[in-house]
């Protein structure tokens, strides 16, 4: 492996420990479309001991995946691609550049692991690594500057992997549906002889081939999980009956992305349940939010969190855990009106109502 590959696996190890999951939930779907750039192949001729490099042009390139996100940041996806490139040029082992013409198709399947990431821009960076097997279908014509050149071609595969870094982009109008902009890196690592035509056993030897890849693409997560309906409103009381007294309310508040309880948080939970010992309380309702910044996916499952963490140190500060209901509401029902993606403190908290 080089250098620059070494380092890129090393960063790709790296950074999940730098930075909180932004999760995709579920199957998804992706597809991308862009431009590949073919580091030069070396090439070398069995028969006569002749050798070079093929040069190529930048081309096109596309590729489609189905994956799975464990809602965690971590996803598993099965793709596969196709990389034209169009051969333009050979240089051979003295310096000498002549002409080459024809094109290499390379496409095969790819088993991806991905890593997606929340580091407080309105994108989302992610990463990962892969590992299959691509073919490569090749049609060239080398001129070697002293005869009329070889003719080689033919099909042949090679175990590959590859390093991606991209970023992604939720598209408010469409729940579930992010744009995506990507780099991939590919090395197929296994040497490949081709025949050469008119040459009875005459084979070219190419050596590894190295890809770099821009995409952009769009990804679609399926069966999007609709937030947590609010709780159905008490049925009025008798009219024959007392009007109730008003429920008493408690404010939880949490630093950004966070659901740990800071020391002030802990002292009016302990107020709470300290409240609903004497006075006439039944239930108590632990409702979490969050502001908007995220995804509505995530600000669910952060909402959730915070509730169950009062929920927890209220049964810690002597309340039955059967009197206690959890709602989470995620980014609904803000209490200070904002608009999507800001951070506004007094929307991450949780509400505890006596009742």
């Amino acid at each position: 492996m080089k250098l620059r590959s070494a380092l890129a696996a090393a960063t790709i190890l790296a950074m999940p420990l730098a930075a909180h999951a932004q999760p995709v939930t579920g199957p998804y779907v992706s597809l991308g479309a862009g431009t590949s750039i073919q580091e030069p192949v070396n090439y070398r001729d069995n028969n006569n001991g002749y050798s070079g490099k093929l040069n190529s042009r930048i081309s096109y390139a596309g590729v489609a995946g189905v994956g799975y996100g464990f809602g965690n940041g971590f996803r598993m996806e099965l793709g596969g691609n196709y990389y034209r490139n169009t051969v333009s040029s050979n240089h051979d082992d003295y310096g000498n550049r002549f002409k080459a013409t024809g094109g290499m198709n390379t496409y095969g399947p790819m088993v991806n692991f991905l890593y997606d990431m929340n580091v407080g821009w309105p994108v989302f960076p992610y990463i990962g690594v892969g590992a299959g097997y691509q073919w490569v279908h090749l049609s060239s014509h080398v001129n070697d500057g002293q005869s009329l050149g070889t003719t080689f071609g033919g099909t042949e595969g090679s175990f590959a992997y590859q390093l991606i870094a991209g970023l992604s982009y939720p598209l408010p109008w469409v729940p579930g549906l992010s744009a995506t902009a990507e780099y991939r890196f590919m090395q197929l690592t296994e040497g490949r002889n081709y025949a050469v035509i008119g040459a009875p056993g005459g084979t070219e030897k190419l050596g590894q081939h190295e890809y770099h890849t821009f995409l952009l693409g769009l990804r679609y997560q399926l069966f999007n999980p609709a937030p947590m309906a609010p709780a159905p409103a008490l049925a009025p009381a008798p009219v024959a009956a007392p009007a109730p007294a008003p429920a008493k309310t408690y404010l939880v508040f949490f630093d950004w992305d966070k659901y740990n309880l800071t020391p002030r948080a802990t002292q009016i939970i302990s107020q709470a349940a300290s409240d609903s010992k004497t006075q006439n309380v039944t239930t108590l309702d632990v409702s979490g939010y969050t502001d908007t910044s995220g995804t509505a996916q995530y600000n669910q499952g952060l909402s959730e969190r915070r509730a169950k963490a009062v929920a927890a140190q209220l049964v810690q500060d002597g309340v039955p855990a059967s009197e206690i209901e959890i709602h989470a509401y995620g980014e609904t029902h803000l209490l200070v009106p904002t608009g999507p993606g800001v951070r506004e403190p007094q929307n991450r908290r949780v509400e505890i109502v006596l009742k």
